[in-house]
């Protein structure tokens, strides 16, 4: 009996790369010089372009970081772009530096990632990004890296991959993706996001609930992935409308910076889905914020995968992942389990309003350009879609949010 139990129970295999030292709390930040100090006195500190500047406790950490270590300084406008990072790594060949920080948002992130990775070798990114690049295998070694987000949303600080982009008729969105890009420390101080706008709070809330859900029903998923995209889908439960509409409330504040922490783990070993397919080309396409990709396709591109699992494949598993999903965000536990998803969509579908997520018209997508859009979503994240959609159903998202 006892060998039939431990075989029901078996757990599947699965891999799960982690993140080495978190530090969550008001205040953290201020573990930031001693840190740096572990690896040198020669540092690069990677910013946004005026969030920064504006902000009284990042400018304290400036003149911190100014006092006591040689600093480089690298500013990223927008998402960052391939020949960003090739400018700051040739900038910074006679710098020799000690370490890498990046404080801001995604963005500043994701450029602190690649630059960390390449400062060694002196490469261009494009010898490694994916889909565009050169295919060469990156082998390292990447400079100590440091990651301070000022929003929650893209979870880049928990992952291993660097996104990077170039928009336009032309552009694409791709990522730089190895275990030696990990940062070796995350601080994540809540009191960094206190002065992120109501907008922008919710475009990131948006992505790291999208995130952690894609994660929690994707076909890659474990049950490491799962409890922590379950944590963190329960903080953006009790926190996402009030880090919205009372952004100084703290405890809302530090409930999606540590969802958002966890939506990078999870969609680092996990994979994603049908809306991060999209995001690739709408992002690379035209000049829409992957947080508001996240926040306006969310409701439609779950309906769409529920409805064609009814149609196609009602055994799916994920099906019943959607149903627990239902239950946690509702708070109504007692659902059964197409309630439960019914409600699931429902609850979507009023916080895409609440939170005012635009249409892809305003960014100047058209009925026209969706057939490109498809024909670019079938890169990683739709392969770990919990079903395959097809051309039409993945048009009908993009059409229903235009």
């Amino acid at each position: 009996m006892g060998w039939i139990s431990y075989a029901l129970c078996m757990i599947s295999e699965f891999l799960f790369s982690s993140t080495p030292h978190i530090y969550q709390g008001s205040g953290i930040r201020s573990k930031l010089c001693e840190l740096i100090n572990d690896f040198g006195k020669k540092t690069v500190l990677v910013t946004g372009d005026s969030f920064f500047d504006n902000s009284d406790r990042c400018q304290q950490l400036w003149k911190e970081l100014s006092k006591s270590f040689e600093v480089r300084r690298i500013r990223v406008s927008g998402e960052p772009s391939p020949q960003l990072v090739d400018e700051a790594v040739a900038g910074l060949r006679d710098f020799t530096a000690d370490s890498v920080v990046a404080i801001g948002g995604g963005s500043a992130v994701d450029a602190g990632k690649a630059i960390a990775g390449l400062l060694a070798s002196g490469d261009s990114v494009m010898e490694y990004l994916e889909g565009v690049g050169k295919g060469r295998a990156y082998s390292g070694p990447s400079t100590p890296f440091i990651a301070i987000p000022t929003t929650a949303g893209t979870g880049g600080e928990t992952s291993k991959n660097a996104v990077l982009s170039v928009v336009g008729a032309e552009g694409f969105k791709k990522s730089f993706r190895h275990e030696m890009l990990v940062a070796r420390h995350i601080i994540l101080d809540p009191e960094l996001t206190l002065e992120c706008p109501a907008d922008l709070t919710a475009a990131c809330g948006m992505d790291a609930l999208t995130q952690l859900l894609e994660s929690y029903v994707s076909s890659n998923a474990s049950p490491i992935t799962d409890a922590l995209a379950l944590s963190g889908l329960e903080q953006v439960r009790d926190s996402l409308v009030t880090a919205v509409e009372a952004g100084d409330d703290l405890s809302a504040r530090s409930g999606m910076l540590y969802a958002s922490a966890l939506s990078g783990l999870t969609l680092a070993n996990a994979g994603l889905g049908s809306v991060h397919g999209l995001a690739s080309p709408l992002g690379a396409y035209f000049p829409v914020p992957h947080g508001v990709v996240c926040g306006t396709l969310l409701f439609e591109a779950t309906q769409a995968n529920i409805v064609a699992m009814y149609q196609r494949e009602p055994e799916n598993p994920s099906l019943e992942r959607y149903a627990k999903a239902g239950r946690l965000l509702t708070g109504q536990e007692s659902l059964d389990s197409y309630a439960a998803r019914e409600a699931l969509l429902g609850l979507l579908q009023a916080w895409s309003g609440r939170l005012k997520m635009p249409r892809l018209a305003q960014f100047g997508v058209g009925e026209e350009d969706i057939d490109r859009i498809v024909a670019g979503s079938r890169g990683n994240s739709m392969q770990t879609n919990p079903i395959r959609l097809t051309d039409q159903e993945i048009a009908g998202i993009v059409r229903r949010r235009l």
